[in-house]
């Protein structure tokens, strides 16, 4: 009964974290083999901890045993990786006590919804981003270019503007970045009218 308990917190925990970093807009959290390893890894992580616990051969055996197991792909998101060991930390919690499985995922959702607040009011009062904008991360942000014969205030003095290339043939280019695509749209409905604008493309997530 103990351990049904267990496993129905972690599955709970791993859906609540999961859907907190979608509303943070962080769209890798989205997919089917995320989400599937949200909810596996805690309950994995709890079988093993608690298999082990008290036997030191069948310890040593699963440790050589897991260490040939390992992540085949490159995790260009720091967050990700923090995620993972959070998800297996609530599992190894949950094996000693269930509260503090709780209490780590109560932790883990407060300070997603802290910092994203912030970011929103930050940009609301301030009109200007709390973060920086990292495509290397693995975050995805619908893009815009913009080609235009000439220099646009307008589009310079938005916060975000990411990059302005000038090229003598082309003229000027400018890469934004959005989180919404409703943003993306609006913006590019207000501009697109403007006559030195040569070439607009859109990339949207």
């Amino acid at each position: 009964m103990e351990e049904i308990e267990s496993y129905i917190v972690l599955l709970l925990s791993s859906i609540l974290i999961r859907y907190s970093l979608i509303y943070s807009h962080q769209p890798w959290a989205k997919s089917y083999s995320q989400t599937i390893t949200f909810l596996l890894l805690p309950i994995i992580t709890y079988t093993i901890t608690v298999t082990i616990a008290g036997n030191i051969a069948l310890s040593l055996g699963m440790i050589g045993a897991l260490s040939i197991v390992r992540f085949r792909h490159p995790v260009k998101n720091p967050l990700e990786l923090v995620m993972y060991f959070n998800l297996i930390t609530l599992g190894i919690a949950a094996s000693v006590r269930t509260k503090w499985a709780i209490n780590l995922t109560l932790i883990t959702i407060l300070i997603i919804f802290i910092i994203r607040y912030a970011h929103i009011y930050y940009k609301k009062y301030f009109k200007k981003n709390l973060f920086n904008t990292s495509f290397s991360e693995g975050v995805e942000y619908s893009t815009l270019e913009i080609y235009s014969s000439k220099k646009i205030d307008s589009i310079e003095s938005i916060s975000n503007l990411k990059k302005v290339i000038y090229d003598k043939e082309d003229g000027y280019i400018y890469y934004l970045s959005f989180e919404k695509e409703e943003e993306l749209r609006l913006f590019k409905s207000e501009i697109e009218s403007k006559e030195e604008i040569k070439r607009i493309e859109t990339n949207v997530v």
